[in-house]
This record gives structure tokens, sequence and C-alpha cells, in this order.
């Protein structure tokens, strides 16, 4: 019986040589690029067409949204709401952004997640949990069992599919923004930063109008005990049951085009996983009273938030030694100069070119170097993702476009990468033993 050859990750693709007058032959033409600069530009009619739709759609959903909340808490209790809800929104959006700082993806995927969950998640979770719950009641003639079936069972599967969608939809039609854990993460997380938005408003303003009933007020009031909660406690609670929705969607993103069933079965892992952690955040209230509640959120709750935290950190971590790992080849070609791969492989660095072109050349200049840095970081991702197979078969065009877009921009950040490199400390310089003149480490 004869054995199967080895199976070994495929090489690592030639770097082509860098001329004095580059003729990139193989970049497509201007309307098919694939990474285009962030600048004003005109859009196709299709495009426009497909965003005007979308925004529609999803102002639609808030209007709907807005009034049903409103009905719900009354004006005076919809505006308390509003205020206290948006507290957190600004901190969650900045701890995301932050970690997607080594290739940030364009505000417009995020600002679709974040209104996706705001409107279109949160109208689909209030009407269908409204409906699971009321025929529940009328099946069995039990509210209350009703009302903790639906809270603990209902609730989680409806919601997580809900936030799931706007994931699913970057994953399939922005392809090229979503490469890894990390855009899953940041993806998933404005999706619930958004959807626990709404939700947020929705029990702050009922607590109110419930305090205005009684007459409570001050600490003592369900506002208060609302707020500490859901906005102090546990901010972080939607987020986190959708991280591992992203994390599931960021896995899969990594896989090569022709492993299609890890491809699916990775979301809908990441997916259940999501339901689960969010039935039991549920439950522990509902089944298991205050008390357990507290266990939950202590025991589980803040570990599992703080194990999720490390990993997207680590991840971001990976990601800048990718840059580190795979640059240098373009520079042994004459691409880049020595001291760019590791000056691109620090966030410190590449801000320091930053504000470096800025007091030089201008704010102008500053553009281009963060453009530069970027198209820098896409072109190691893409080359990393050549190795394990999963660039696919336009991928000479795809590094030539990003060699393209270098090119164009090398005289202004080249410089400003080697002050920063100088002044970060990140200077490298080829080890004796190897010839880096001529020597491409990939080449066969």
């Amino acid at each position: 019986m004869s054995e199967s050859p080895p199976q070994h990750p495929p090489p690592h693709p030639a770097v082509p040589a860098c001329e004095q007058q580059p003729l990139f032959d193989a970049v497509p033409e201007r309307a098919r690029w694939r990474y285009k600069p962030r600048r004003v530009s005109q859009l196709w009619r299709s495009k426009a067409l497909r965003a005007g739709v979308l925004v529609t759609v999803l102002a639609l959903c808030g209007l709907v949204i807005l009034a049903l909340v409103r009905e719900q808490t009354g004006t005076e209790g919809f505006l308390v709401g509003l205020g206290l809800a948006t507290l957190p929104v600004p901190l969650l959006m900045a701890a995301f952004r932050w970690l997607d700082r080594v290739e940030p993806g364009p505000w417009r995927n995020l600002l679709f997640a974040f209104a996706w969950g705001a409107c279109a998640a949160a109208l689909v979770a209030i009407i269908a949990n409204t409906f699971a719950t009321r025929w529940i009641a009328t099946a069995t003639a039990d509210p209350a069992s009703a009302d903790t079936l639906g809270a603990t069972v209902i609730a989680p599967i409806v919601e997580e599919s809900a936030k799931a969608a706007a994931v699913l939809l970057i994953f399939v039609f922005r392809k090229r923004d979503f490469t890894g854990i990390v855009d899953g993460v940041v993806v998933a997380g404005f999706t619930a930063t958004g959807f626990a938005f709404t939700e947020n408003i929705l029990y702050l303003g009922t607590a109110f109008g419930e305090d205005q009933e009684m007459g409570a007020s001050g600490l003592a009031s369900v506002t208060a005990a609302t707020f500490f909660v859901r906005i102090v406690m546990s901010p972080f609670a939607h987020p986190l049951f959708t991280m591992l929705t992203g994390i599931g969607f960021g896995v899969a993103a990594l896989a090569a085009q022709r492993q299609r069933i890890r491809r699916i079965a990775l979301p809908l892992i990441g997916l259940a996983l999501a339901m689960g952690v969010h039935a039991l955040w549920n439950g522990s209230a509902s089944l298991l009273g205050p008390w357990g509640f507290y266990a939950v959120y202590l025991a589980f709750m803040v570990p599992v938030f703080g194990l999720l935290t490390w990993l997207t950190i680590w991840t971001r971590q990976r990601e800048l030694r990718t840059i580190s790992a795979e640059l240098p080849a373009y520079a042994a070609a004459g691409w880049l100069s020595h001291a760019e791969p590791r000056a691109l492989s620090s966030m410190r660095a590449r801000t320091m070119a930053r504000d470096f072109a800025k007091r030089t050349y201008g704010p102008t200049a500053a553009h281009a170097v963060a453009e530069y840095e970027r198209f820098a970081t896409s072109l190691a991702f893409l080359r990393h993702r050549a190795h394990r197979g999963a660039a696919g078969p336009d991928f000479v065009e795809r590094e030539q476009e990003l060699l393209h877009h270098l090119w164009q921009r090398k005289e202004v950040a080249g410089p400003s990468l080697a002050y920063a490199a100088r002044a970060s400390g990140r200077v490298w310089t080829p080890p004796p033993y190897r010839d880096y003149g001529g020597y491409n480490p990939y080449r066969s």
C-alpha cells in the first residue's frame, strides 16, 4: 500500500525585481483597482445605487425602532435613556478602533456595522422576541415561564443571528477588508455596540418611567440600578457575545478558498458559542436570581472577556510580526529600504513617521505616508496569504497594484520611515552572513 506524499505549504512566490522605472504591466485599469487610495472619488452609479438602498433600509429600520422604543418609554423616558445609553458608545468604539490600527478597515464598514446593530438587528430582535414570547405564553398558558424561556432561549438565538448578519455581509461583500481575526472582532464589536445602544435606551427609558410612576429617585431608583448593571458593570456584554461570532468569521477568512467546509463551519461554531454564552448570561439573572447573576459575572464573564481581549491583542501583535517577516523580501528586491520593514512593524514608529512628514512637508505628505503604511501592510498580508495558498489567482495583479501605490509615495514616505526607524531605535542592518544586496529569500 503506497503512502500519500506529505503535504507542504506552497512556496513563496518570487518577488518582482525593482527596476529604475517599473512598468507595472500587470496592474489593472484604475477602474478595477482593488486597493484604492482613500480620497474623495466619483462613485459608480451601481455603487451609489447599492449604497442608497442600504442607507434607505437602515434609515427606515431606525425610524421604526425609534417609534417602537418611544411608544414603550414615552418621550421623557426616551430622552433620558438616549442620554445615558450614549455614554459607553464612544469608549467602546475607540477601543475596537484601537485594536484595528495595524491595518485599519474603512470607516464605512464600521459605521454600517454600528447602524445595522442599532437599527436592523434591534428591530428584528424586538419584533421576533415579542412575537415568540407571546406565542409561548398563549400555547402554555404560563406567562412567567414564557418570559423566562424567551430570555434564556429565544432572545440569544434571535439577537445573535441578527447581529451576525452584519458580520456575514461584510465578510461576503468586503472580502478585501476582512482578512483575519482582528477584522472579525472589530466588525462584531461595532455591531454589538450599536445593538446594545438601542437596547439600553429601551431598558433605561422603561426604568425611568417606572420611577416616575412610583416616585422613586436617587440611588434607590430603578434607573440607577439599571444604569449600574448595564452601563457600569457590563457595557461589554453584547460585544463579548458577538465577538465569538466575529472570531469564527475571522478564522474562516484565514482559510484558503478551497477549504469551503472550514469557511462555513467556523462562523457557525462561533455563532453557536455566542448564543450559548448569551443564554448563560440571561439565564443567570432569570433562573438563578441576583446572586447567581453576580457569580456568573465574576466567575465566567469577566475571565472570558479578559481572555478574548488578550487573544485580540496577541493577534494584533502577530500581524505586526507578519509585516516584519514578509516585507524584507521587498527590501531585498529594492522596493523598500532596509529600515522600512522594521519601522512598519512598529505602531510607534508608524506614528512618528506620519508626524515627521506633517512637520516637514505638511498635512498632504502625512496623508501620503499613512496611505503608504496601509498599502505596505496590505502587501505583507497578501504575501502571507499567498504562502498559505489563500491569495487567489490574481495575486500578481494585486501585488503589482500595491507596489505601484508604494512607488508613487516612496519619495515622501521613505525619508519619513527612515527617520522613524532611527528615532525609535528600530534600525535594521542585514546580518553579515547574508548578502541582501542581491539576495531574494523567496526566489528559488
